[in-house]
């Protein structure tokens, strides 16, 4: 091994050695050609950083081609190729590799002519790169490829702009590194192992300030010669404005404005969906329809700005009394609806008991000084497996609804065979 180093030292053209991308040796003319003035300050560098993006993937194509089992000791047809020198200049440089066995491990020669010695090419190259490197550095999206493992082979300079972070601060780390919630990182490779691309694909990193962001990810497979995988190229980009407008259209297209709470379409939309688990899974289901009484009334005494206070403290009081898992929303007007999922009718009617007290022991008081008090009526509603759709428990929760009305307000009526008389509170 000594006397053939020395014999690849002399020789005049470029000689590199890579193992996994690294370069473990380089000799005098190797080192020259990519702008080190010693052989060994190149040794431990990334090869990949020194080639021109553009012919990233060529090169790693090639060298992959060349690993392959069937190609061993057999040369690569030369190819030219754009390379950067330690000083950022532009070579177009002819290569061309082998494997070969380096301290017992696998590696890959590479040779090396310097093909930029005409000045109209060096012009040429030199104009391509600048018009490549003004839209690289410009570009809003983040070019980035990984390896099988999900390392960080290379990142565009773009990342600063929408991580915070340095190019060479991201590679040779995971890509996981940057995802607050592993399962974004599991569904993007699940979707790329399964088609081998995505498009606009969502998900979240985290910024090096620690603030969380909503990116998009088009991107694809990288696939070695044998048909396994090896990594994925693509880009990324920062959609956090885009996705937060979206959330707000959500927000207001689901939300009633004065309570806070679902509106009538979001209410019946997620009614639908438990409907259909407890449906499913044999589990109790109860509903409560309320309507806050004599709201007519308050609006004509104290006017429609305590009407709408008046509401709110009215809905402040219903969900107090409700687990997180609860879902309440407002119906129209003053009426509200409730769900209560996993459960049954009679603890149904105590929650029920509890919100009519809650809602009893409101004491507000309009511009004046004036103090007034609020009461409510609520029908209850229960799953039976002799339902057709959720439509009939809520008719039943309306109808009971008009029940406690017709029997003097401020009480909770129901009509299921099970539930026990209608209760009235105190206060």
């Amino acid at each position: 091994m000594p006397h053939d180093i020395d014999l690849l030292q002399a020789l005049p053209a470029a000689v590199l050695v890579t193992q996994n991308g690294v370069v473990r040796f380089a000799n005098a003319a190797g080192a020259q050609l990519l702008g080190f003035t010693e052989p060994d300050s190149l040794r431990g560098q990334m090869l990949a950083h020194f080639v021109h993006p553009l012919d990233q993937r060529r090169s790693h194509r090639r060298v992959q081609e060349v690993a392959g089992a069937e190609q061993a000791g057999r040369p690569n047809k030369a190819s030219e190729f754009r390379v950067r020198t330690l000083q950022g200049h532009l070579r177009m440089v002819l290569v061309s590799s082998v494997a070969i066995d380096w301290h017992g491990g696998p590696a890959v020669l590479m040779t090396g002519m310097d093909m930029t010695h005409q000045s109209e090419i060096e012009a040429e190259l030199r104009e391509s790169e600048q018009n490549f490197r003004r839209l690289f550095e410009t570009m809003q999206d983040v070019y980035y490829r990984t390896n099988a493992q999900g390392v960080v082979q290379q990142v565009g300079p773009g990342v600063r702009r929408v991580l915070g972070y340095e190019p060479h601060e991201i590679e040779g780390r995971t890509a996981e590194s940057y995802y607050p919630h592993s399962s974004d990182r599991d569904a993007f490779k699940a979707a790329i192992l399964a088609h081998g691309e995505v498009s606009d694909f969502p998900g979240q990193m985290v910024r090096r300030d620690g603030q969380v962001i909503d990116i998009s990810i088009s991107s694809h497979a990288l696939y070695d010669p044998a048909g396994n995988f090896a990594g994925v190229e693509g880009i990324y980009r920062d959609v956090t404005q885009r996705k937060n407008l979206e959330r707000e259209l959500q927000r207001l297209a689901t939300t009633d404005m004065l309570t806070g709470m679902a509106n009538r379409r979001a209410f019946l939309e997620c009614a639908e969906s438990v409907y259909a688990h407890s449906l499913g899974n044999g589990e109790p289901l109860t509903l409560l329809m309320l309507d806050l009484d004599h709201f007519k009334s308050i609006n004509d005494r104290f006017g429609h700005l305590e009407g709408d206070r008046a509401l709110v403290e009215f809905a402040q009081a219903v969900k107090s009394q409700l687990r997180a898992s609860d879902v309440v929303g407002r119906l129209g007007g003053e009426e509200f609806g409730v769900l209560l999922p996993l459960t049954a009718i009679e603890e149904g009617l105590e929650v029920a008991a509890r919100i009519l007290a809650s809602i009893c022991a409101l004491r507000l008081t309009d511009d004046t000084g004036q103090a007034y008090g609020i009461t409510a009526s609520m029908g209850l509603g229960a799953f039976r497996h002799t339902d057709r759709s959720l439509r009939d428990a809520l008719d039943r929760a309306d109808q009971a609804l008009y029940l406690a009305k017709h029997r003097g307000r401020n009480q909770v009526a129901s009509l299921e065979p099970t539930g026990p008389q209608p209760q009235t509170p105190t206060g």
